[in-house]
C-alpha cells in the first residue's frame, strides 16, 4: 500500500512550484505583448533571433501547460482527501506504486492511462 502522506507532501510540492511558476510566465506574456505593441518591426524577418511572436507562442504553450498541471495536482490532492488515490479512475484497481512514483498526479493505472492517450 502507498505512503499517501508522502505522495500528498511531493503533490504540495509539485503545487507550490506551479503556482511560483504561472506569475513569471504570465509577466512574460505580457512583456512579450507590450513589445509587440510598442514596435513597429517586422520582427518575422529579424536575423538577431527569435521572434516576439515565438516568444509569445512559446510563454502562452508553458503558461497553458503550468495551469493544466495544477489542475492536475489539485485533482489529485482532492483524491487523497477523499480517499480515493492510487485507486485506478476508469477500473477501480490499485494503481502501482511505481506509476504513482513517476507520476503522482495520475488517476489511471497503466492500462487506462494507455487508452485514455489513444482515445479508446
Amino acid at each position: 500500500m502507498p505512503d499517501f502522506e508522502r505522495f500528498r507532501v511531493l503533490l504540495e510540492e509539485e503545487r507550490a512550484r506551479k503556482l511560483a511558476l504561472l506569475p513569471a510566465l504570465r509577466a512574460d506574456i505580457s512583456s512579450a505583448n507590450a513589445a509587440r505593441q510598442d514596435s513597429n518591426v517586422d520582427d518575422e524577418h529579424d536575423p538577431e533571433g527569435a521572434t516576439i511572436a515565438f516568444e509569445l507562442s512559446q510563454a502562452s504553450a508553458l503558461m497553458q501547460q503550468s495551469s493544466a498541471g495544477l489542475e492536475q495536482v489539485d485533482a489529485a490532492l482532492a483524491r487523497i482527501a477523499a480517499g480515493t488515490y492510487g485507486v485506478c479512475a476508469v477500473c477501480g484497481d490499485p494503481i502501482a506504486e511505481g506509476r504513482l512514483e513517476a507520476r503522482p498526479s495520475t488517476p489511471f493505472c497503466i492500462i487506462h492511462a494507455a487508452a485514455v492517450r489513444q482515445g479508446r
